[in-house]
């Protein structure tokens, strides 16, 4: 009889959900919106639905060992249970999530069966220590830097997740040069509000840039053409990104940094103020410290919720 695990990926716009053996590697896959405004009961259903599908397809005598899902949101990670998340997701702090898959699967879950829920971050985290670009490091310290600006903390095969299950939250990092931007959590200066795809925009926009260029992406595309607001715009946003790496480094001393998500994507118009910013600020003992980009891509979730699902780290 061969063993699986089912692991899920709750994003704000799509939901993913795959079988994965004991390596953690993915057998199949399949996706669903993510009916976010419409409640937990709704987000479940989608998850249960999914899950039906792989199991219906997979060979006879499948037998799923466990389930580990990566979610939008603070998660206490011993209960499974929602803590807070943004108003994307409806009545979604509080949701007893893991309660509520064993239930809506239980005629495919054992009783005993770990199912190990976390932020999509931590999950994405995890999948990168193991399998990506931290893999074989002792300690990594993977960012996220996307839409928004997310960040977890692996040590010695243990997740750093915080009394108050907020460890990893750089997003909210105080970094000079973000003072006049408001960041999702409603304070100033903290690195969203200049880092993340969306605080590069607003720079922008504060700068006196073009109007009619609605998102980092477009604001990338000008700076490639010349704009010089655009052009300022980006490298600023990048180098509060290398500020705030300088000082989680100087706090948790990681053997590697690994950066993922779209923004990075930009190429050398972001990485090098990154880094640049990184140098200026990082003490001597740390200017030696890897900075790499993940390997996964959106397959880094699914693996870490995987992962944890086999080992609930």
């Amino acid at each position: 009889m061969a063993e699986v695990v089912l692991a899920v990926d709750i994003g704000g716009t799509k939901t993913a959900a795959a079988l994965a053996d004991r390596d953690d590697r993915l057998l199949a896959t399949v996706t669903a919106p993510t009916p976010a405004a419409s409640g937990p009961a709704a987000v479940v259903a989608t998850v249960v639905a999914l899950a039906e599908r792989l199991l219906a397809d997979a060979a006879p005598g499948t037998r799923l060992a466990g389930i580990g899902i990566g979610t939008a949101g603070v998660v206490d990670a011993v209960t499974g249970t929602i803590v807070s998340a943004t108003d994307t997701f409806a009545d979604w702090p509080g949701t007893p999530l893991a309660a509520l898959v064993r239930e809506g699967l239980r005629r495919h879950v054992a009783d005993g069966a770990v199912i190990a829920v976390q932020n999509d971050v931590d999950a994405h985290a995890y999948g990168e220590f193991r399998h990506g670009a931290a893999a074989g490091a002792s300690s990594a310290l993977i960012v996220a830097v996307g839409t928004g600006v997310g960040a977890g903390i692996v040590i010695g095969d243990r997740q750093l997740r915080g009394a108050h299950h907020v460890g990893g939250e750089i997003a909210h990092m105080p970094v000079p040069g973000a003072e006049h931007l408001r960041c999702p959590c409603g304070r100033r200066g903290h690195l969203e509000a200049l880092g993340s795809g969306i605080g590069m925009h607003h720079h922008f926009v504060s700068l006196g840039g073009d109007a009619s260029i609605v998102d980092a992406r477009g604001v990338a595309a000008a700076a490639a053409s010349g704009d010089p607001i655009a052009r300022r715009a980006l490298t600023e946003s990048a180098a509060s990104v290398g500020r705030a790496l300088a000082a989680a480094a100087t706090l948790l001393d990681p053997e590697r940094i690994v950066i993922t998500g779209g923004v990075p994507n930009i190429g050398d118009a972001w990485w090098e103020p990154m880094r640049a910013a990184f140098h200026a600020e990082a003490i001597d003992a740390l200017q030696n410290t890897p900075i790499v980009p993940g390997t996964l891509g959106d397959d880094a979730p699914l693996r870490g919720a995987a992962a944890s699902a086999w080992r609930r780290p």
